[in-house]
């Protein structure tokens, strides 16, 4: 070990004493918490506890390299870095343990994730930027393991961005020349997983300033690395990334994890080379422990041998971080004990306050609850059925908001047969209740902002007399064009999006036009392609993030459902990433190109817009109306559109298409038929067909999945027709079930019905190459045909007989 403590020459012996007293006061007092916590949970006060125990002596060498417009993307071990930096108290540690549904208490979440999870503002309240350069920042944390680290990757990208970009609006707001560094954290076990993996490869092919900690205590929950790693050695095997004088790749930097000095050394060095050179690091902090196994579910005495035990007692970071400051004379064995005794106290009455200020609101709900509850007692004929309930109510010393508001429910089933002021108090204060407290746990999914997505208003698109017939893909690519000419901060990437400008030329000749760094090619790695986006789109930019084709939206599902969608909910509005995801889908031939996932992507991207234009035009304004405000969508392209002709808007980049809107694209009054994307320009040509026959069918172009017609004019369609056939190309019970769910049930569309609501949908399964695996699989004209004939037949089968 180190003999010499002085890291910092321009420091006096004394004023280093004093900061390192000051560091080993945070240790401290991070491992009290993490003991305390665990305590809290298996006392039952607390639902489940993950902590960072063992890992403080090098957050707190990381605390020292970290500078105002920095990023960390972190995961759940992180506690004593956040306290460095001065963005955890105490008091918060125990606020989000208990999960206090205040965002003043727990910051980090306002008690949406576990404790652990941690965050900064990057939000004012109205939802506009702070000045990040002028705060230290961590982007919010997930759970999954290695989830941070696609987005971690885009943190960092964001630097060489703003370095190397010149015309970027609102610049000094989120970066100073691209000095900042994003670092990242992750435990060995999950180096494992292919996030990690891709990451790493990624970022060193981009060569972006990117510094990553793996904290390395051997184990991944019960596992030991022998089972996680090849050669046990995550650094080792990572040789081949290396750099050379010759060849661009990582600085690898190997540290003891209980070597104070020699971690300030290691950090200072890391974080001036990611600064400075925008080169990536990667730091292996090795011989951790974690005092305290895993989590609070289990104990890890039951998968240590003694002798690791033992080993891990006495290479614990903080242990040898005291011993250090005695034998170098930074502090005495009393005045340390002292230190600890006080510190001690300090983390007890935090955990107090901590839990005062999280049962105070509750304890008066309970007690108006208690009081309602004894008024209606006493008018009731029930009396002693509901003195029981407001007694058990009351008698609770640690309410819950379930607890009081299922007491007052539970009264209601009392008094059905009787009237009373008493009971319409209590039915009103519910209500109340309902309308006060579920915010705490719903608000923020989507911009709750006066102007968001859903406020943007049409612009329609503008034809000069003479404009022109092209080919839907150049309407895409001019469009993307007055794009980037109008929004400095935009950019896209994907793969083959750069040089060819994408597989269908709806980018064809921008990247010479805007340059590489703006219209970039991408790697075949779906998963980080969509991690650049959001880390970029936390930074204040205008990411377009393209994954090639819609089935390829499974690599990057986790990160998309994870990470962007959950974003703003999961800080409570205080952070935001408006990426737009762009892929293109559906009518392709063969299993590969020709998926379509939609109902799984309604459902796992809420957070998110889901859109579905059925043409070039409209997918152009959906972009032109997403860049106006500040929110996350998917949006999917028609793979087979990009070759059908279209008029040439003359308002290229202004005109929108407004999200939430269907449109009626065909009136009729025999039947309303409900689809989108290119499965509508089949229904159309089914419409066509049934016209001739004598059937007129009204289409209803949806336009966008989420949201799916806010205005409600789906209903008012079947309230015309009285008959439904929901048509898509997604398998069974997937988004037409959706759809129709939304009409029958949420818009009351049963009311107006003369016959059953229908769907008609492709096969269970995927369609098999070729043109005739299409027309087997996905709903085709006949198919369209004869459904709404079979419809029409049922309800008027003189004057249509049975086809078949």
């Amino acid at each position: 070990m180190q003999t010499d403590p002085k890291t910092n020459k321009d420091l006096s012996f004394e004023d280093f004493k004093a900061e390192v007293l000051s560091d080993y006061k945070i240790a401290v007092t991070s491992r009290e918490c993490s003991l305390l916590g665990r305590r809290e949970v298996l006392t039952g006060k607390a639902k489940f506890g993950i902590f960072g125990d063992g890992k403080e002596v090098p957050q707190l060498a990381w605390a020292k390299a970290f500078k105002n417009g920095d990023w960390r993307s972190g995961y759940y071990r992180d506690q004593t870095f956040m306290m460095a930096i001065g963005q955890l108290t105490i008091q918060q540690f125990f606020a989000g343990l208990y999960g206090h549904s205040d965002i003043e208490a727990d910051p980090m979440s306002a008690g949406r994730q576990m404790g652990g999870h941690f965050a900064t503002h990057s939000l004012n309240k109205d939802g506009s930027w702070k000045n990040l350069t002028a705060q230290k920042n961590s982007s919010a944390d997930i759970s999954p393991t290695a989830g941070q680290m696609p987005r971690l990757l885009g943190l960092a990208q964001a630097s060489k961005i703003f370095r190397n970009v010149k015309g970027i609006k609102d610049k000094t707001n989120f970066s100073i020349n691209g000095n900042e560094v994003a670092w990242g954290t992750i435990g060995n076990a999950s180096t494992s997983e292919g996030l990690f993996w891709e990451t790493i490869n990624a970022a060193g092919v981009l060569q972006v300033p990117m510094v990553i900690n793996i904290w390395d205590d051997e184990y991944g929950i019960s596992v030991h690395a022998k089972y996680q790693t090849t050669k046990e050695n995550i650094s080792e095997i990572l040789k081949g990334f290396q750099r050379t004088e010759d060849e661009k790749g990582y600085e690898i930097i190997r540290v003891k994890g209980w070597n104070y000095p020699e971690l300030v050394e290691a950090y200072q060095k890391a974080g001036n080379i990611a600064r400075e050179e925008h080169v990536p690091v990667l730091i292996h902090v090795q011989e951790l422990t974690q005092p305290q196994g895993h989590s609070t579910s289990g104990s890890h005495e039951r998968y240590k041998s003694k002798e690791r035990l033992e080993w891990e007692a006495e290479h614990d970071c903080n242990a040898k971080m005291r011993q250090w400051m005695i034998e170098n004379d930074i502090a005495t064995d009393e005045e340390l004990s002292e230190i600890e005794k006080n510190i001690k106290k300090e983390v007890r009455d935090g955990k107090k306050a901590a839990l005062k200020a999280f049962l105070a609101p509750q304890k008066k709900e309970q007690q108006e609850a208690v009081t309602l509850l004894g008024n209606l007692a006493e008018s009731s004929q029930n009396k002693n059925f509901i003195e029981k309930i407001k007694n058990d109510l009351a008698s609770d010393t640690e309410p819950l908001r379930k607890t009081i508001l299922g007491a007052a429910r539970k009264a209601l089933r009392y008094v059905t047969s009787e009237d009373s002021a008493e009971k319409r108090q209590l039915i009103d204060w519910i209500e109340n209740y309902y309308e006060t407290i579920q915010p705490k746990y719903s608000a923020h999914l989507y911009s709750e902002a006066e102007e968001n997505a859903k406020t943007i208003a049409e612009i329609k698109p503008e034809y000069d007399n003479e404009a022109e017939e092209v080919d839907g893909r150049v309407v895409l690519r001019d469009n993307f064009d007055a794009i980037f000419s109008n929004h400095p901060n935009s950019l896209i990437f994907g793969e083959d999006s750069g040089e060819i400008g994408d597989v269908n030329q709806g980018l064809e000749g921008l990247q010479d036009k805007h340059g590489k760094l703006r219209v970039a090619d991408a790697g075949i790695r779906e998963a980080t392609i969509l991690g650049q986006g959001i880390g970029m789109a936390m930074r204040g930019l205008r990411p377009i993030a393209e994954i090639q084709y819609l089935d390829y939206i499974l690599y990057c599902l986790q990160i998309m459902s994870d990470d962007l969608a959950t974003l703003r909910y999961r800080t409570n509005g205080t952070q935001k990433a408006p990426l737009i995801v762009r892929t293109r889908g559906h009518r392709l031939e063969g299993i590969w190109h020709s998926g379509s996932q939609m109902g799984g992507l309604i459902h796992l991207l809420r957070g998110m817009y889901v859109l579905v234009p059925r043409n070039m035009t409209k997918a152009a304004g959906f972009y032109n109306t997403l860049l106006e405000t500040d929110e996350p969508a998917l949006i999917v392209e028609c793979l087979n559109g990009y070759r059908l002709k279209e008029k040439m808007p003359s308002n290229l980049g202004d005109f929108r298409t407004p999200i939430g809107f269907v449109e009626t694209v065909k009136e009729g009054e025999d039947i309303t038929l409900v689809s989108y994307g290119s499965t509508l320009r089949v229904v159309e040509e089914a419409a066509k067909e049934l016209q001739q026959v004598g059937i007129d069918a009204e289409i209803i172009d949806i336009q966008s999945l989420l949201p799916l017609d806010l205005h409600e004019d789906m209903v008012k369609s079947v309230a015309k027709t009285n008959r439904l056939l929901v048509i898509d190309e997604d398998v069974p019970g997937g988004a037409a079930a959706y759809i129709l769910n939304t009409i029958v049930e949420k818009q009351n569309g049963y009311r107006y019905l003369d016959s059953k609501p229908q769907t008609l949908t492709a096969k269970a399964h995927r369609p098999a190459y070729g043109t005739d695996g299409d027309y087997f699989t996905k709903p085709s004209v006949e198919d369209v045909f004869e459904k709404v004939y079979a419809i029409i037949h049922e309800a008027k089968p003189e004057d249509f007989p049975k086809l078949r």
